[in-house]
Order: structure tokens, then C-alpha cells, then sequence
């Protein structure tokens, strides 16, 4: 063989290693799988070597693996066997220190996400296996604080109040709020959503089960490509643990997904007020197919949260049985932003508590208003092919004076069982065809 021929073998031999990204098995790399020994560091270490070496793969075996927050990099995966258990921790010194979060559409410093990445790309969560986490303490403390606050008020009831009050410039947040989240913040305490990339790009998360989040439960913010298909998540009754809420993101693919919640099942948002009208960053280029949705406020639902704006989103081919609300648009005054060119066919609901379909510029109680860059518009949306059956409100469609919802097609929908009248207030520009509640053709 000659000195070129070994060359050539060896170049094709070094290309080969470097291509072939490193899989590790987290159980023979000294993981403690046994739900008690908590391997965060372990987890952590092995994701920034992987990273510092060009990327690769946690492998987790059957077993329950003790957890507290996990930071994604470029390049990384989590895969989880079918039997395999990410327990997140419930202890609260366990996502600390605070990091950059948006919390219901607020940027701030709160406690860091069970899952977490930042500015990374190429990131991945697969596998047959769980994902749960814990949620139930915080739900507990989330209601003392709640209670004590409205009962107390601004006390001092927990150590993590006064560290958020140090970490945020609290002036400039409460200068950027609606009136009608004041109280919200003064909690002081913001439970940490479950995964929430920020500014990632190529995120996906595949085939996972994901129970007992504390909060909003896979929450990308200001991502771009992002895949969430064939995912269960499943939260306990249980407040504001909603499924799926991609916020100031785009390109965003959402499909055969089974979600039963304590909040919305799916919800596009765009965050909050004079802050995300500033950050101006939209949802956009949205798709969300092949999807079952049980316990919930809603099936899909756009907003609150849309001061950013919302644009370009198909909903199709999906499933709602037993959620408080079908097709759910919402906004209020002083929000501002537009929610337009939204498109849903093929829908089929069941056993719906209030609305199939809502359509409300009205949801928090603002006072009136001139018509400026605080009201926010609803426009464009086409919904067509879909079939109810046992509604509270079949169709609910609620304006501003100052800014009716226009241009709205609602074509071959079938209703049976809507036990009151469709409302529609303050709109204008509104097409009706095929349009039957309990066997008879609504128009406008």
C-alpha cells in the first residue's frame, strides 16, 4: 500500500469518528436509576462535554432517574427508553438560580425550567419514555401565595419572593402591565414551566410522555423550527399546566399529539403587553394536525397573550372531547397586536362546556379606551368543516366598539345539542354558509 493510499484511508477513518456522535448510556455512566439519588450534575456534565465535543446523545434505560433542572446545548438529545422516568425533583432549591424566562408572556428572572436551553440549535427529546414533573408542591404553594396575598397581602411568605423582588427591575415590569395581571405579579412566585427553549433553532420533541408539569408544560419562546409530534401529555387537574404553548416563534409543527390538561390543551401566544409590543416578535407560520384533546380550557386556543401578534396558523384535522371550550381566540384592551389569517378545518367536538368556537376582544374586564397601538384587532379567520355535538354556546364572537372583529368566514359547520344562542357582538364583515345549530341555518 502506498503513502497516498494510507493517507486516503486514514482521512476517510478520522472523517468516519468525527461524523459518528457519541451515545452515552446515562445507567453505565454511573446514573442512579433508582428514583432517590438525584443525578443533575451527572446529566449536566455528560450534556456540556457532549457539546464541547460537537454533540451526541443521553441515553436513559428503564429505570427512574432523580432529576433537578436540565440545561440542553446545541446538538444534544435525550432519548428515553420505553420503562425510563426523568422524576423531576419538587424541591424548589433545585432550579435555582434564577434564569431568563418569559413567564406568561413576561420576560423576567424566575426559577430555571425542568428543561431549559438557550440560543442552542439542534436539540432533541425523544423516545417511549416519561417525563414527569412533580408538579404537585407547586401547585400547593402557588395556592398558599395566591390565598395569602389576597387575604394578607404583599408578605413576605416564602424565601423566593424577596429573591425574585432582587433579580427583576420590578418597576420597569410593572410600568410595561396591563392593570389586569398587577395581581399576579405581586405573587411574586412563578412556577417554571417544564421545557422552554429560548431562541433555539431546530428544536424537536418526539414521541414522549409528559405528566405532572408544575406550569405551562412545552413552551418554546422566540424559537425558530420547531417539531413537536406524537407526544402524550397528561397534567392532573391542576392550574395553568397547559399542553403546548409555542410563544414569539415560527414555523412551528404540531401533530398526533394526545394532551389532557389542566389549563389549554394547545395555545399560540405572542406575550404581553407594552414589553412584547416592544420585543415585537410574532407566532407565526403555525401547524397543528391529527390531535386529540380531552380535559382542558380549550382545544386550541390563540392568545391571551398576543401583544406581539399572531398570523398564518391552520388548525385541521382534530379531535376535542370533554374541553371547557372548542376553538378559542382571546384578547382584551390594552393588549394590542393583530391575531389574523387563521384557518381551521376538519374539526370534530364532543361534550364542549361553554363554546365550540370564541372569538372575545373582551376576555379581562379593561376599561374603554381611544383606538391606538394598546387595542388589539382580530381579522381573517376562516373556519370550516366542522361537526359539535352537545355545546353549552355554539359560536361566540365579542368585539370592541372601537375595534370590531372583521372578515370572519364560518362555512359548513354543524351543530347539534347547543343548548343557548350564538352572540355576536361588535362585528362586521362576517360570512355564514352551512351554518346549522340544532337543525337550523344561522345567518347574519
Amino acid at each position: 500500500m502506498n503513502l497516498r493510499t494510507i493517507l486516503l484511508v486514514f482521512l476517510c477513518f478520522c472523517a468516519t469518528t468525527v461524523l459518528r456522535a457519541e451515545r452515552v448510556d446515562m445507567l453505565k455512566a454511573g446514573a442512579k436509576a433508582n428514583g432517590k439519588a438525584l443525578n443533575t450534575k451527572l446529566i449536566n456534565s455528560t450534556i456540556d462535554r457532549l457539546n464541547r465535543g460537537g454533540g451526541g446523545t443521553l441515553f436513559f434505560p428503564a429505570g427512574t432517574y432523580l432529576t433537578g433542572s436540565i440545561h440542553l446545548k446545541s446538538n444534544i438529545t435525550l432519548e428515553l427508553e420505553a420503562g425510563a422516568t426523568l422524576l423531576f425533583s419538587d424541591n424548589f432549591d433545585d432550579y435555582l438560580p434564577f434564569v431568563e424566562v418569559r413567564h406568561e408572556g413576561v420576560m423576567m428572572k424566575s426559577f430555571q425550567p425542568l428543561i431549559y436551553a438557550v440560543d442552542a440549535e439542534n436539540i432533541t427529546i425523544k423516545g417511549e419514555g416519561t417525563l414527569d414533573g412533580q408538579g404537585k408542591k407547586w401547585w400547593m404553594e402557588f395556592f398558599r401565595v395566591m390565598i395569602d396575598l389576597k387575604d394578607n397581602g404583599m408578605r413576605d411568605i416564602n424565601k423566593y419572593q424577596p429573591m425574585w423582588d432582587a433579580a427583576n427591575d420590578t418597576t420597569a415590569i410593572y410600568a410595561e402591565t396591563n392593570k389586569d395581571y398587577v395581581t399576579t405579579l405581586q405573587r411574586r412566585f412563578f412556577r417554571p414551566p417544564f421545557i422552554q427553549p429560548v431562541r433555539c433553532k431546530k428544536v424537536k420533541i418526539e414521541g414522549v410522555k409528559i405528566i405532572n408539569s408544575p406550569f405551562w408544560t412545552v413552551n418554546p419562546e422566540f424559537c425558530d423550527n420547531v417539531t413537536i409530534k406524537g407526544i402524550t401529555i397528561d397534567n392532573a387537574p391542576s392550574p395553568n399546566t397547559d399542553g403546548v404553548n409555542p410563544e414569539s416563534c415560527r414555523n412551528v409543527h404540531i401533530s398526533d399529539c394526545h394532551i389532557s390538561v389542566g389549563d389549554d390543551c394547545i395555545t399560540i401566544k405572542s406575550g404581553r403587553d407594552a414589553q412584547a409590543r416592544r420585543l415585537g416578535v410574532p407566532c407565526e407560520n403555525i401547524t397543528i394536525t391529527n390531535c386529540t384533546m380531552l380535559s382542558g380550557h380549550g382545544g386550541v386556543v390563540i392568545g391571551s397573550e398576543m401583544s406581539g401578534s399572531v398570523r398564518k396558523v391552520t388548525i385541521s384535522n382534530c379531535v376535542f372531547d370533554g374541553t371547557d371550550r372548542g376553538i378559542r381566540i382571546k384578547s382584551t384592551r390594552g393588549r394590542g397586536g393583530v391575531v389574523e389569517d387563521i384557518r381551521v378545518s376538519n374539526v370534530v367536538m364532543s361534550n364542549i362546556k361553554q363554546e365550540a368556537v370564541v372569538l372575545n376582544l373582551k376576555y379581562s374586564k379593561m376599561p374603554a379606551e381611544p383606538k391606538s397601538e394598546r387595542t388589539p384587532i382580530f381579522r381573517n379567520v376562516h373556519i370550516s368543516g366542522m361537526t359539535v355535538t352537545d355545546v353549552k354556546t355554539p359560536i361566540k364572537m365579542v368585539g370592541l366598539e372601537e375595534a370590531p372583529i372583521s372578515d370572519i368566514v364560518l362555512r359548513d359547520i354543524h351543530i347539534q345539542g347547543g343548548k343557548q344562542k350564538c352572540i355576536f357582538e361588535n362585528c362586521e364583515r362576517i360570512t355564514m354558509d352551512d351554518v346549522i345549530v340544532n337543525g337550523e341555518e344561522i345567518k347574519m
